[in-house]
């Protein structure tokens, strides 16, 4: 995991266990460590590594993402602790939104809660409300047998969306990780943000929900 190269992902610093004391213990910590592989892979790399928290070294700055550099880099650290809250890894971070939307904590608040945020009209409530409300699977994707569907709870209500269209599941792949709107047909895409599926980062869309990999109770109660 440790990757000897120039480093194109985020330096993570890593332990062995969501407790705090307990990371303090000889042997807990793993380092830094710069997940390697496809970003599809990050997180069953960490995972299987035994990492269980992790700590972000940068804040994450959504209003620096116009140009597709900055915005790619935004959006692989984003995705990586989507993934990462898929797997129940504990995450370290510090998030810096845009004032406008004041409710844009939303699209993300299935997420990990940061450990700080900035930028909105008032960031201590809105950072108390995500850390209160925050639990695992409240935004998730799954696939049956020929169809998608997504459960949101972000807005307290459950909110599903159903599509049976290859076409939905092929977008869902191409804006995993990011993606510019050319990437994706416009009638999807409309459906995507209409839902607050999608979040749009400088020129890049991608996509929010995860896809479960720690279910907190029976499947078929999800």
């Amino acid at each position: 995991m440790p990757s000897t190269a120039t480093p194109t992902g985020p330096t993570l610093s890593a332990w062995r266990d969501y407790d705090e004391a307990a990371c303090a213990l000889p042997g807990m910590s793993l380092g830094a460590l710069v997940p390697a592989g496809p970003p599809t892979e990050q997180a069953d790399r960490l995972w299987e590594l035994g990492v269980r928290r992790v700590r972000f070294g940068e804040e994450i700055d959504l209003t620096a993402v116009n140009e597709p550099g900055a915005a790619a880099h935004a959006v692989q650290r984003l995705c990586l602790i989507r993934d990462l809250t898929a797997r129940a890894v504990l995450v370290e971070w510090r998030l810096h939104l845009p004032a406008e939307p004041d409710d844009g904590w939303r699209d993300l608040s299935h997420l990990q809660p940061p450990g700080t945020l900035t930028g909105l009209a008032d960031p201590a409530a809105a950072l108390t409300q995500w850390r209160n409300e925050h639990y695992l699977c409240k935004c998730l994707w799954r696939q049956g047998p020929g169809f998608v569907q997504i459960r949101d709870r972000r807005w307290g209500d459950l909110r599903r969306f159903t599509a049976d269209e290859p076409a939905y599941r092929e977008a869902i792949d191409k804006l995993a990780y990011g993606a510019p709107p050319s990437a994706v047909p416009e009638a999807i895409t409309a459906d995507f943000l209409a839902e607050r599926l999608i979040a749009r980062s400088g020129p890049l869309l991608w996509w929010l929900p995860y896809r479960v990999n720690r279910w907190i109770q029976e499947a078929m109660a999800i």
